[in-house]
């Protein structure tokens, strides 16, 4: 019941994590610039994302521009989108798979099955934990750098946004849940293994009774 309820929260971490790395990955507000200007009516937000960049207007403008050219991107920001997507991917893979290695699911056959099954949804979520987690460090390195360069001018400098905060905690979430699974089919592999035992030794006493009694009814 102990490790059933281990793979119930850390499904529930997984998914969490999931919806929060695909999230992520489409908002616009991966950094943010607030101009003020030099009243509230004329304040500006600007939100620049993986896929568009989008312009917000005190007066209830919002208007969005795709990036269409993926060479004209910086190198962070194209590392940051093929790693969210694969950690997408990865993640989808690892909710597939710990479904059919979960102990409370009927899918997958014998328990050594189910196990292998449920450590490499483990597996999976690590590594979307990783691919997500690279991207979000990254990015918040560079907003930065830029922003305590003295170089750059002020209207140029960014802040972190909630995208870069949701990947960041979804990402942890999905190494968390990595980890359970994984010390769950380790404790399913030690429970196999010292079952085959028990049988063995079973199997190995019945003949020499069986034997014994034969040989009763023959004298």
């Amino acid at each position: 019941m102990t490790s059933t309820g281990l793979q119930l929260l850390a499904f529930a971490l997984a998914l969490s994590g999931v919806s929060g790395v695909l999230t992520a990955t489409l908002l616009p507000n991966w950094k943010v610039n607030v101009d003020a200007g030099s009243n509230i009516i004329t304040a500006i937000v600007q939100l620049q994302g993986l896929w568009m960049d989008c312009t917000w207007h005190s007066t209830g403008m919002f208007s969005c521009t795709l990036k269409y050219s993926v060479l004209a991107l910086p190198t962070h920001v194209q590392a940051a989108r093929a790693a969210m997507v694969l950690a997408c991917v990865l993640s989808a893979v690892g909710i597939c798979t710990s479904t059919i290695g979960m102990k409370c699911t009927r899918l997958g056959g014998d328990r050594e099955t189910k196990s292998y099954a449920c450590f490499a949804g483990g597996v999976c979520f690590m590594s979307a934990g990783i691919s997500g987690l690279i991207p979000t460090v990254w990015y918040t390195k560079e907003i930065i750098a830029n922003f305590v360069d003295v170089t750059v001018p002020e209207s140029n400098k960014h802040e972190p946004g909630g995208a870069v905060y949701i990947g960041f905690i979804s990402a942890m979430l999905l190494l968390i849940s990595g980890m359970i699974f994984c010390i769950s089919s380790t404790k399913k592999n030690s429970e196999a293994w010292l079952h085959p035992s028990k049988e063995q030794h079973v199997s190995t006493t019945q003949p020499e009774d069986h034997s014994a009694y034969c040989l009763k009814d023959y004298v």
